[in-house]
């Protein structure tokens, strides 16, 4: 069976021994194709990690000193994903923003 070995994603090296001489699989595409381990389920959900991510940075300077522009931020993967886990969510944002330096009242 699975026991500890378990994939993400589609791996035809992830495998055991199934009944037969065949073989069975411990990726999570065995669930699609039907031609999983019997305790793969109970194995790899056990083991599933869902990704974990930091709290959004600042958000950046408006990049057009006069007039309309963009922002953006950040964060980072603190926990990535691990077998099967649920995948990580956006990691950049941008926003729009309208410049308004100063020196952009000034040439008015």
């Amino acid at each position: 069976g699975c026991g500890r070995r378990c994939c993400p994603g589609r791996n035809n090296e992830c495998w055991a021994p199934g009944g037969g001489g065949s073989r069975c699989y411990c990726d999570t595409y065995c669930e699609k194709t039907r031609d999983c381990c019997a305790d793969q389920r109970a194995a790899c959900r056990q083991a599933a990690l869902d990704c974990v991510v930091g709290p959004w940075g600042p958000w950046s300077g408006c990049s057009s000193a006069c007039g309309v522009g963009s922002q953006a931020r950040g964060r980072h993967v603190a926990v990535p994903p691990r077998h099967g886990g649920q995948p990580c969510p956006d990691l950049k944002q941008r926003r729009g923003c309208l410049g308004d330096q100063l020196r952009c009242r000034a040439a008015k």
